[in-house]
């Protein structure tokens, strides 16, 4: 497992390609002429709804007006809850298809979900497909199942002291392998749609969250071993280079310069002859010797957790066969170190030829852009594409409070402007090196106007074309079709975020999503404006009946 900590510019074959300094910004840049400056027109209500019918615009109108109010946002669930036993299930299914569903959610399989993917297609926005199925059950409910004995886990390692936090459960690992199945079935029909598609997986729907979040705890021990590695040698966290850890033979090599730390490789993560236990060590600089990180872990919890690298393993592989992208969402703060190193250990061998394997950073933290200059310069030196995907977050409101209750540091920005700044940091230095060596590669994955037009105002200034295929961008389905479309049809490779699911279990999703973009869905007041725009003009020009055509 490797945590590059760089030392100033060394003397490699891959300085020149390599960025000169973590958390330094900027580079080289290429400026193009004038006159291949692409720039694309928001304003333009006719281009940015042609793939709409009327009812779909009014239906945005409603819906994003109903989620300007804090009471329906908040009390949903419950909302939810009533409208189903005074409607009844069919009724209220229905209700929900006209309105919140129809908006955000595609359809309840991969199959339903086609025409609205090749409708999209055919005005230039693909797709990413996500199988939005999350589960959330109480307290009393998990102590009736196996492992429910263990309602919060404890979380002395990611912050430092002994906390509980709630978590999302599964019940068994028959249920694990459904999901797996679920996310194969939505990778073929990603590539079945298009040959460039993605397809989204969450790594919490593959195993037990309490795994995650002890390998949560390997990660982060590991990053203070190097905090302890640069405090004795007087270097900041980030200038210290990198040791060599042999487990297996249980000792560590001396010191030295452009080696990489490889704790574990993928092929020994995925070897049943190898536990995995004995492979999670950490050096203690006391005793002279490597200690398990992973106590008392059982032969059951070794099973589970080979099931979740080999579910994993299989996803990506099946990425490949179907040319398809595989993106890894963010998750918790308190999970996401596992998850973004699996996902980074995956990259490292599914990305040598061509990016497949996208992380997410959540750029409302506040070490997002260490974490994204970090696995930069792994991949620069070590030769594979780096592939991200950039948001703000998805669980401020859920963290901010934890955070508060029990008592650690907030990982998360103080404000809105400060995790706008967060942002364009990340982005542009991504930007930078796909200018400097054109291995990375990034979703700019943003409802934020300023933030598509200064990635496009940047990639006018590094030269980069549209149909280099290295800069993406990304919004969610039901959401800023003013800036999707026309990004789309100017030739920009954007896509749709496209949620699928039963709608019982897709219920608790769109709670989420209702709740992360509250602050956004109360100030679409410009893209409300344009739709109301749009309808005018239609009924100005006898358009009111216009429907698609693709």
């Amino acid at each position: 497992w490797n945590f590059p900590l760089h030392v100033g510019r060394n003397n490699t074959d891959h300085d020149s390609d390599c960025p000169g300094q973590l958390g330094q910004e900027g580079g080289h840049s290429s400026p193009s002429s004038r006159a291949n400056e692409i720039s694309v027109d928001f304003e333009q209500t006719q281009e940015a709804y042609k793939s709409k019918d009327s009812l779909e615009l009014l239906r945005s109108l409603v819906v994003f007006k109903l989620c300007s109010y804090d009471f329906l946002v908040d009390k949903n669930k419950e909302l939810s809850t009533l409208g189903q036993k005074v409607l009844g299930r069919t009724l209220f299914n229905k209700v929900m298809k006209m309105t919140f569903y129809g908006q955000f959610v595609a359809g309840e399989d991969h199959v339903a979900i086609k025409p609205l993917i090749q409708k999209n297609q055919a005005y230039g926005v693909g797709s990413v497909l996500d199988y939005s199925v999350e589960e959330d059950i109480d307290e009393e409910e998990i102590q009736q199942k196996e492992y429910g004995n263990i309602a919060n886990i404890e979380l002395r390692s990611v912050h430092g002291e002994v906390t509980t936090a709630p978590t999302y459960f599964h019940a068994d690992e028959a249920k694990c392998d459904h999901h797996m199945e679920t996310f194969i079935k939505c990778i073929k029909a990603s590539g079945g749609a298009s040959m460039d598609g993605f397809s989204a997986i969450k790594v919490t729907a593959l195993g037990r969250p309490q795994f995650l979040l002890e390998l949560s705890e390997v990660t982060v021990k590991w990053r203070r071993f190097f905090n302890f590695l640069a405090l004795q040698q007087g270097k900041v966290v980030g200038q210290v280079s990198e040791q060599r850890v042999d487990s297996k033979r249980n000792a560590v090599s001396p010191l030295c310069l452009d080696r990489s730390i490889d704790v574990l490789d993928w092929n020994s993560l995925l070897d049943d002859r190898d536990k995995c236990a004995d492979l999670l060590v950490v050096p203690n600089v006391k005793l002279g010797k490597l200690e398990p990180l992973l106590k008392d872990f059982s032969d059951e919890d070794e099973k589970q957790m080979q099931r979740i690298l080999q579910r994993l393993d299989a996803l990506a592989k099946h990425a490949v066969e179907n040319r398809v992208r595989l993106m890894v969402d963010a998750e918790q703060t308190y999970l996401q170190p596992a998850i973004s190193r699996l996902a980074l250990e995956m990259q490292r061998v599914y990305n040598k030829e061509k990016p497949v394997i996208f992380n997410t950073y959540q750029c409302y933290l506040k070490e997002a852009f260490d974490s994204v200059s970090t696995d930069v310069a792994l991949s620069c030196r070590e030769g594979w594409h780096f592939a991200a995907k950039l948001v703000r977050g998805a669980y401020m409101y859920q963290e901010k409070g934890r955070a508060e209750e029990l008592g650690y540091e907030d990982p998360i920005n103080p404000d809105y402007e400060s995790t706008n700044r967060m942002y364009h940091r990340c982005l542009d230095f991504v930007l930078d090196e796909i200018a400097r060596n054109g291995n990375a590669n990034v979703m700019v994955a943003s409802h934020n106007e300023d933030t598509v037009k200064h990635t496009l105002r940047r990639m006018n200034e590094l030269g980069l074309m549209p149909r280099e295929n290295k800069v993406y961008f990304g919004q969610l389905l039901g959401m800023c079709d003013q800036i999707s479309f026309p990004l789309g049809q100017a030739g920009f490779p954007v896509y749709k975020y496209v949620p699928y699911g039963p709608i019982d279990e897709v219920m608790p999703y769109l709670t989420r999503r209702a709740q992360e973009n509250r602050g956004f869905m109360q100030g679409v007041q410009k893209e409300r404006g344009l739709l109301w725009k749009e309808l005018r003009r239609r009924a100005a020009s006898g358009e009111l009946l216009h429907r698609p055509v693709y």
